[in-house]
């Protein structure tokens, strides 16, 4: 806990000063009524049960001068608080390699049944679209609310050659700023290894947007998940530059094993193997995280992570009226149990 007001905490040394006027008046008190009670009266006036309810309404008073106090010196503490996350897109690559068993019963079934389940954690408010990529990105879904959308959307989706993975993570921005009017035609595609030209073979339409922080976007956020590693389409790197200029995180997820699977698709033979270290750049560029899932149980416990990560965040946040509140209860019941107990209060 830190506090704004931190020289206000001084006042707090007031409290051994009034605990021991209290001590001195009720060490006071009894020795002004001892020459004139008589024996018996005394011993009552001692009993256990007497003493604790002589001493509860003081004390009671006493924690609320305290939590008073440092109410005055503004306190700030984290608390966990619903995100103001609007927009969530989920890009799932969709390649041949998906079809791989090694997640069973599929990679592809395995991460169809893990949105779904995403999708039932989610608050309704939110919105989310899905991006289906694999040698090109299309949008599967726009950003909506109605989860039977949601859910049709994941069930037609198709496996295909290719995997463009820088593809994906611009066709959600796109989807996330369609006011910019960003454009996969604005950027050079070919295959990894290959000679490339300028990033845009065309000037974006109107002025480019000024960058922010990296991860400063606080109402939407990409889920990128994938099996493999970019073979065609736009650099990811690349792309994961554009996503952080503009404060989005991509939160990355990676499926099956690091030392890949043999896929045969459409009468082709493919070596699937993850590329770890492009995913984890991209999370990190844009100030998320990177997570690995090597079976469907796996894979779930991400989404599910995922799913607390976007819509509860912990806050520094201001806590006086709590500890104000937490005072004023502590006078009323201060008093309360002393006109209960004593006809006045103490």
């Amino acid at each position: 806990m830190s506090f704004l007001w931190p020289t206000l905490l001084l006042m707090l040394l007031v409290l051994p000063l009034l605990v021991g006027w209290y001590v001195w008046l009720w060490r006071r008190k009894r020795r002004q009524v001892l020459p004139y009670a008589s024996l018996s009266l005394i011993k009552q006036a001692m009993t256990p049960q007497r003493t604790w309810r002589r001493h509860l309404p003081p004390a009671l008073l006493l924690l609320a001068l305290a939590s008073l106090l440092l109410a005055a010196a503004r306190p700030l503490a984290k608390i966990a608080l619903p995100t103001q996350q609007e927009t969530i897109m989920l890009a799932i690559d969709v390649s041949g390699s998906m079809r791989a068993t090694d997640v069973a019963p599929s990679r592809m079934e395995a991460a169809q049944a893990a949105a779904r389940a995403f999708l039932a954690d989610l608050p309704r408010h939110v919105k989310v679209g899905i991006v289906a990529f694999a040698g090109s990105a299309q949008i599967a879904q726009l950003p909506t609310t109605n989860r039977e959308d949601l859910n049709a959307a994941i069930d037609r989706f198709q496996l295909q050659r290719g995997t463009a993975i820088g593809n994906g993570i611009v066709l959600s921005l796109a989807a996330i700023f369609p006011e910019v009017g960003i454009d996969l035609g604005q950027f050079s595609y070919g295959r990894p290894g290959q000679p490339r030209g300028p990033s845009l073979d065309m000037p974006p339409a109107g002025p480019p947007p000024t960058p922010v922080a990296p991860g400063s976007y606080g109402s939407a956020a990409i889920i990128l998940l994938t099996d493999g590693q970019r073979t065609t389409g736009i650099d990811p790197l690349e792309a994961a530059k554009l996503a952080s200029e503009r404060g989005v995180r991509v939160y990355t997820v990676g499926v099956g094993t690091v030392e890949g699977v043999t896929v045969g698709f459409e009468g082709w033979s493919m070596h699937a193997r993850l590329d770890e270290e492009s995913l984890k750049h991209i999370a990190q560029q844009t100030r998320a995280e990177y997570f690995h899932a090597a079976s469907a149980e796996a894979l779930t416990q991400v989404y599910e992570t995922l799913s607390s990560r976007l819509t509860i965040e912990k806050k520094e946040t201001e806590i006086t009226a709590l500890l104000a509140l937490l005072g004023a209860l502590l006078v009323i019941a201060s008093a309360t149990l002393s006109m209960l107990w004593f006809h006045r209060v103490a």
